[in-house]
């Protein structure tokens, strides 16, 4: 997707930037913007070689690439218009990054998307109903009645404070490592907001976990050299590191007694940061509502302690006098903004911070050399990283493709399934495999660390491949998280098959030298934790997902580890067929060879013995592809390539 038309010219790099680096958001593979006075302005600030800036100033004008208000619009294939004048202050939530939630109708979408929630909120405390829990460590969803939370909300006592945690509260507020922490525009304005409100005596109740997580060192330099970061530290929001926290789902536990407070009534809190993810269970397991923002916009949500509010007309706290305080009396003007940034982002801070960006701290530089080799020396003690097995038992040539015979159903899952619900992410349970993998290995579990840390390590990441706790499995329909029903060789001796973790009953049928396959609906893989989705689905042994429709890069990947995905066609799912994950399914045509968007014939049996059938599309969409697949993934074939060569 490209840019073009007047409006940039009022349009700052640092937004540029933020919005080409959300492009995976709205459906972009990459989003381009034009070479303008606005991108040598923005290389002058941070300190780039002024024989560059002359090298693309040169060369972009040479071209006819270099854009001014006068320059001819350019051709494109499709154009779309957008009038600025229409953007209003959003956010997005409370499950998808694709759902725009205007800042006014907040409280209507958390109310909307968890009316049962809401709908048994008593104003004096009275009545009751039933919540919904779900045990941590079974899966087991439970109806359990409960007295009804009142408008004050549970009372929680932190550190000789009492606050009341309801629904709706937020609990994590995070300016976060993730896309728009490295503009400067906004991240002085969240400072400005917070200068506003600690002056007029507004603070952050200590239920909400709050941070601050730049995505440079240069952040907190210019919101020092402002005099912004105090402000920021009286609410609460200090720098906690440079890089993936609260996004990826490492915000840390939340403190106990609002942890409890939680769990024990089923409340529905939100966590509002300024990522660019916010899928089911991301942030953290016990968060069902979470909304991205602009840096300014989580200080404002800390400071309201809830997302069941409307901004634009309810107040966001009271001043010492007891005056009530509205989102509009803190938030800073453009001018504000301009004159604090031109005061305090300069070239020199750039060119410090980048220039010792590989010295590390010294942890860092204190680590032991390795040994100089041509070949990694794998340690087969490491819990971090292991030699991963995609080249095990690996030929010079590719076996030849065969048929998928009587294959097992590991998963079956709904519509918009996100690569959050498949990829390991965040903490890691002491009871799910991945963490009794860890405790068998005599890692304690303070010491677990998160599924990003230990990312080089499959026998980890497998473990907890579809291990979000939000995952809904129809083929064991009353529990949540990482379960599935493993059936036996023999169908007759016991129908009911055995309720096992996904990567238990993997192992099992693999044991067993039974193939696997995966079914979902529409948009599968949708979302960004993108490679070991793909990875992990490969080495739980599943053969091929069927889906009604697959998110094009997730697709592309699965190819490249080797899995094949198939498209139901004809306006088919897996209800209208009737299947419930118990059958065995067979694909035929895979041996005898495969072309792009061929179709093959999906057959079977159900457990009562009769017969189904079913034709699919084969989503390898192009002749390398093919490739890919009939050597077992991209990567042997890179190395058969390499190995020829």
């Amino acid at each position: 997707m490209e840019f073009t038309g007047p409006g940039l010219s009022q349009l700052g790099l640092a937004d540029r930037a933020t919005i080409s680096n959300m492009c995976p958001e709205y459906g972009a593979t990459a989003a381009l913007f034009p070479v303008d006075d606005e991108t040598l302005r923005y290389m002058r600030l941070t300190g780039r070689d002024p024989a560059l800036l002359d090298l693309v100033e040169r060369y972009t004008k040479e071209q006819g690439l270099f854009r001014t208000d006068t320059s001819p619009e350019p051709e494109f294939s499709e154009l779309l218009e957008l009038d600025l004048g229409t953007v209003e202050p959003s956010l997005a939530g409370p499950r998808r990054p694709q759902d725009r939630v205007s800042l006014a109708a907040m409280g209507q979408s958390i109310r909307s998307a968890f009316p049962n929630q809401f709908q048994q909120t008593a104003p004096s405390g009275n009545g009751g109903g039933s919540i919904r829990l779900v045990d941590a460590n079974t899966g087991t969803v439970q109806q359990v009645p409960v007295q009804a939370p009142d408008a004050a909300g549970i009372e929680v006592k932190l550190n000789g404070h009492t606050s009341h945690v309801r629904n709706g509260s937020v609990v994590i507020a995070a300016i976060t490592s993730c896309t728009n922490t490295s503009n400067p525009v906004v991240m002085l304005g969240a400072g400005l907001v917070a200068k506003k409100a600690v002056e007029k005596g507004l603070t952050v109740d200590p239920a909400v976990k709050t941070s601050l997580a730049p995505g440079s060192r240069v952040v907190s330099d210019y919101l020092k050299r402002a005099g912004l970061m105090p402000y920021l530290e009286a609410l609460q929001f200090h720098v906690v590191g440079y890089g993936c926290t609260t996004c990826i789902g490492n915000s840390g536990p939340l403190a106990d007694p609002v942890a409890d407070a939680i769990q024990d009534n089923g409340l529905v809190v939100a966590a509002v940061l300024s990522g660019n993810r916010n899928f089911e269970a991301r942030i953290h397991p016990q968060v069902r509502a979470s909304y991205l923002a602009s840096p300014p916009l989580v200080v404002a949500f800390a400071l309201a302690g809830t997302v069941d509010i409307d901004l634009t007309h309810e107040p966001i706290g009271e001043d010492r006098s007891g005056n009530p305080v509205y989102l509009r009396d803190i938030w800073p003007s453009q001018a504000e903004v301009r004159e604090v940034m031109q005061q305090a982002v300069g070239p020199d801070q750039f060119q410090h911070e980048y220039a010792e960006v590989f010295e590390g701290d010294e942890h860092w530089r204190n680590l032991p050399m390795a040994e100089q080799s041509e070949l990694f020396s794998w340690d087969a003690d490491s819990t971090y990283v292991q030699e991963p097995p995609y080249f095990e038992g690996m030929t010079t040539e590719p076996a030849p493709l065969t048929d998928i015979e009587d294959a097992r159903v590991l998963v079956m899952l709904s519509d918009s399934i996100t690569t959050d619900h498949i990829s390991p992410a965040g903490s890691i349970p002491k009871d799910a495999p991945a963490g009794r993998y860890l405790i068998e290995h005599d890692v304690a579990q303070r010491d677990f660390n998160s599924y990003g840390a230990r990312r080089g390590n499959h026998q980890v990441m497998m473990r907890g491949t579809f291990g979000n706790v939000r995952l809904r499995n129809e083929l064991v329909p009353d529990r949540e998280g990482d379960w599935t029903l493993k059936l036996p060789p023999d169908w007759v001796l016991n129908p009911q098959g055995e309720v096992q973790r996904i990567f238990d009953a993997s192992m099992q049928y693999q044991a067993e030298r039974v193939p696997l396959v995966g079914i979902a609906g529409k948009e599968y893989g949708s979302g960004s934790s993108r490679d070991w989705a793909a990875k992990g689905t490969a080495l739980l042994g599943v053969r091929a997902v069927i889906a009604e429709s697959f998110e094009r890069i997730h697709r592309s990947n699965l190819v490249g580890m080797g899995v094949l995905p198939l498209q139901f066609v004809d306006g088919m799912t897996r209800s209208s067929l009737q299947l419930n994950g118990k059958e065995t399914f067979s694909i035929s045509g895979i041996a005898a060879g495969l072309r792009p968007g061929q179709r093959l014939n999906v057959h079977g049996r159900r457990g009562d013995g009769s017969e189904f059938a079913f034709d699919v599309v084969c989503r390898i969409d192009t002749p390398i592809e093919i490739e890919y697949y009939r050597h077992g993934g991209i990567l042997p074939y890179v190395l058969r390539l390499l190995l020829k060569s």
